[in-house]
């Protein structure tokens, strides 16, 4: 009993280093030497928003006002970095301005806190789109981005939009066990500052898709929704519910991926590059 209760204990610590070494941010430093590697030149600035900044990251140097330009939001756990192969493809960076940035509470040396709003995360790409001078966007939400990206579309009459596994609808959210040691007080502690903010938005999460839900069929922006059907964090179900609920099916892609999870900007990075490219 002595060994098991060993063995599951060292495991649970290899497991926790290496969430906490996937899910922190990465510095700046880092990013601007992974993309040189890559033959790119990152640029890094900030805005600042509800009274923090916030790290917007372009894989070129200047807006080619010429391009469209695809914005990434990622979700919970997240970071600009999620989408570093799509923003460091030679292909996609000849067809569009490529930007992503680290959502609030996501950030380096951020504690934890979020906006914890759709409404306050939409105006936070608006404000982005502002200080960069874009206008033809492309938003591409990932996970809890979804719902960032979709309310967009709606709320600026975009004429695409990309969805990658969103969370739409509060009846399919799954707590996942993990956010019980958020939960608990004796082993809060513990808990990384980007896990704290991840857990406080999926607790809150279903109850603010409430508000949307209805205004998801309103979109007449053309949708490229590509999921796994095997994703038990996000389910296949919420995009089968909106392909239901969009009254123009023409205007509506659902991709389907076989047998696939959650983590599908990672792997199956092919196949939605394929559906960007066929956008641009």
């Amino acid at each position: 009993m002595k060994y098991l209760l060993l063995v599951l204990g060292i495991v649970f610590i290899v497991l926790y280093i290496l969430f906490y070494r996937f899910s922190t941010p990465k510095s700046n430093e880092k990013i601007i030497s992974s993309f040189s590697e890559k033959n790119y030149t990152a640029k890094i600035q900030y805005l600042e928003f509800d009274s923090r900044k916030v790290r917007i990251l372009s894989s070129k140097e200047k807006i080619d006002p010429d391009l469209p330009t695809v914005l990434f939001i990622h979700g919970a756990i997240g970071s600009l970095t999620d989408f570093e192969k799509y923003m460091t493809d030679t292909e996609l960076n000849e067809k569009a301005n490529l930007i992503s940035y680290d959502r609030i509470g996501y950030g380096p040396r951020q504690k934890g806190e979020v906006l914890n709003s759709i409404e306050q995360e939409t105006l936070l790409v608006k404000k982005i789109s502002e200080k960069l001078g874009i206008t033809d966007i492309i938003p591409v939400g990932y996970s809890y981005g979804g719902p960032i990206a979709l309310n967009y579309a709606i709320d600026n009459k975009l004429e695409q939009v990309v969805l990658c596994a969103p969370a739409l609808y509060g009846s399919y959210e799954m707590i996942p066990a993990m956010i019980r040691f958020y939960k608990w007080r004796l082993t809060r502690f513990m808990v990384p500052n980007v896990w704290k903010s991840a857990s406080k938005e999926k607790l809150y999460h279903a109850e603010d898709l409430l508000h949307y839900e209805n205004k998801w069929s309103s979109v007449d922006s053309r949708i490229i929704d590509i999921h796994g059907n095997a994703d038990w964090i996000v389910p296949y179900d919420n995009s089968i519910k909106l392909q239901n609920a969009i009254p123009n099916k023409e205007q509506f892609k659902l991709v389907t991926i076989e047998e696939e999870g959650h983590g599908l900007v990672w792997s199956s990075f092919d196949i939605i590059r394929a559906q960007l490219l066929e956008l641009l």
